[in-house]
């Protein structure tokens, strides 16, 4: 029982252990570079929203073409 609890200690710590140098790897964008990140992903969404859109107005009169809706 004890050697058990002592492997899982040595596996906690060395997890948080790991944890931690992984959290040192880290570097914060620069200012520009997040506005640069923000504006792409932002630009790329609005994109991808059109392209849906246009898609499911296609799709919609298609389907209202095929099955003859009313309105």
């Amino acid at each position: 029982m004890t050697e058990t609890k002592d492997r899982l200690w040595t596996r906690l710590s060395r997890f948080f252990r790991q944890v931690v140098a992984e959290l040192r790897k880290v570097v914060c964008p620069t200012r520009q570079q997040l506005l640069t990140y923000t504006t792409v992903v932002l630009v790329f969404v609005s994109i991808m929203i059109a392209i849906v859109t246009v898609l499911d107005l296609g799709f919609g009169r298609v389907v209202r073409l095929v099955f003859g809706g009313g309105s």
